[in-house]
């Protein structure tokens, strides 16, 4: 396992940041005037950039199409020439850090940046494969979503990360199929030797690792905590956050040891989940000073992802949620003043 945030993977990021079919947008340096001070962030599980459909097949997203499908105006309005550059990409569920850079770049280029001005923090550098189809009839598709971990992109242009301000990942919790359920009795953490039985889903529990780190915006000094979480299916109906534990707020979150340090150090902080659990209330973390943004269904008619923000949000007239995004589970977004 690495902890990675570097400018560029060679020639495949290269590769696939050549073959974009999305016009590049110039967009001038960041403005110094306090009125205009925003940090920009959005959360997304963008499911390996493979979308499932309906009647069993799959589509193949692409990197540009899946970000112009997120990204927003200050209006929550895509594919304008208003859509500024983002600060901070909280994702789950991508391969590893060759897709996370190479993603990373092709934002890059949309905004007319230099590869490498956004780079990547992933929890698994490259996680073993498991699972079978992935509910995709076509299997080279199924097949693209075997490696799953978690990650964080940052604009490099906005952002600073010192050498010591990366989390070490940390585990989520469940409960372990046929274990009894009572007030968190029966839950563990959802890693070896309690992961998934077997060799068919025993690297499973790598794509539910967390990760953390702490910030400082250039222009100000000012601190920013950021941290993407997935927890597992089983979260839906037990919510499990550790041994014996339900949780914050009987949510099945809990943020670990490291990060909490780097959590409490910083000013802005914010955390994306897909939490596979509904019902999750606003105000779960408040403990952290944090509130959560969007109400609207996330995945179908469920809403289970989450994005809690302890800082001076910008309203919003689509509700935090942004509705077609490609991917199974819509984005979220904060503007955040500074």
């Amino acid at each position: 396992m690495s902890f990675l945030y570097r400018s560029s993977l060679g020639a495949i990021a290269l590769a696939m940041t050549a073959s974009l079919t999305t016009p590049s947008i110039a967009h001038a340096a960041p403005t110094t005037a306090a009125a205009d001070r925003v940090l920009r962030v959005y959360n997304n599980n963008i499911e390996n950039l493979v979308r499932n459909n309906a009647d069993g097949s799959c589509t193949r997203i692409s990197g540009p199409d899946h970000l112009t499908s997120m990204l927003v105006d200050d209006s929550g309005k895509t594919g304008t020439s208003g859509v500024q550059a983002p600060d901070l990409l909280i994702v789950q569920q991508v391969r590893g850090t060759g897709q996370a850079t190479a993603y990373a770049d092709q934002l890059s280029a949309k905004f007319g940046y230099p590869a490498g001005t956004y780079k990547v923090l992933v929890a698994w550098d490259d996680p073993e494969v498991w699972g079978s189809t992935h509910k995709c009839s076509q299997q080279e598709l199924g097949d693209l979503k075997k490696k799953q971990t978690n990650g964080i992109v940052y604009n490099t242009r906005t952002l600073s990360l010192a050498a010591g301000d990366v989390s070490k990942y940390w585990s989520a919790g469940w409960l372990k199929p046929g274990t009894s359920y009572g007030g968190g009795a029966g839950c563990t953490l959802y890693k070896p030797p309690n992961s998934d039985d077997g060799t068919t889903n025993q690297y499973k529990w790598k794509r539910t690792s967390a990760i953390a780190a702490k910030f400082t915006i250039k222009e100000t000094g000012t601190t920013v905590f950021a941290a993407t979480m997935h927890l597992p299916e089983q979260n839906g109906a037990n919510a499990c956050a550790g041994d014996d534990y339900t949780g914050i707020a009987n949510s099945g979150i809990h943020v670990g040891t490291d990060a909490t340090s780097l959590m409490n150090a910083s000013t802005i902080r914010v955390i994306g989940i897909d939490a596979n659990r509904t019902n999750i209330a606003c105000t779960t973390l408040s403990g952290f000073g944090m509130t959560g943004y969007g109400a609207k269904a996330t995945s179908g008619s469920r809403k289970i992802d989450y994005l809690f923000v302890k800082g001076a949000v910008q309203p919003s007239s689509i509700d935090h949620t942004v509705s077609g995004t490609k991917s199974n589970h819509l984005a979220l977004y904060g503007f955040i003043e500074f």
